[in-house]
């Protein structure tokens, strides 16, 4: 297989009728796969000038983590709050039902270092538009926003406007 999208597993009518339920553990599952995911989102970043890849929990982990190694840089977490050990800055946002909220360490990103973000879906934006603004407040510029896929029927680009968003596989729905 050549594309990432190749990889992907559709399951039609998950979580619940008419959702089609992008599949990402298909992808993780093949080495091929998950090769190729990671250097297609590392060439996402050619010619970004930055200085550390932060990534949401949990799938921004595992995409996140092996571009900072490739590309020998620092990986800052973003974790679901309560889960940081140390003095952290959290950020609450809007879910479909409900909210969420999200944390780092205070001391994690340095003011002035330049970050891309990077998870493995944007949907809605919401995970993501509150990971930029924990960025911000700790002085931070976010540079670049990276996804593997992109739900473009739910709009979550817009809740990005201003920032330099990129994914490697655009689905149509939602």
């Amino acid at each position: 297989m050549s594309k990432v999208e190749d990889y992907v597993r559709t399951i039609p009518d998950f979580p619940e009728p008419g959702i089609m339920f992008r599949d990402v553990t298909t992808v993780l599952q093949d080495a091929d796969g998950l090769k190729l995911a990671i250097d297609e989102m590392i060439k996402l970043l050619d010619g970004v000038d930055f200085d550390v890849i932060a990534g949401a929990e949990s799938r921004g982990f595992i995409f996140g983590t092996p571009m900072a190694y490739a590309l020998n840089k620092p990986f800052v977490l973003i974790r679901k709050k309560g889960k940081l050990p140390s003095k952290t800055v959290s950020k609450k946002y809007s879910l479909e039902y409900g909210e969420a909220e999200i944390e780092m360490h205070a001391d994690s990103i340095k003011p002035g270092q330049k970050v891309v973000l990077v998870d493995d879906l944007i949907a809605t934006g919401g995970t993501i538009a509150a990971a930029a603004s924990l960025v911000e407040e700790l002085g931070g510029e976010v540079v670049k926003v990276v996804f593997l896929m992109e739900l473009m029927g739910l709009k979550g680009r817009d809740k990005l406007k201003g920032y330099d968003v990129a994914s490697v596989i655009q689905y149509p729905g939602a």
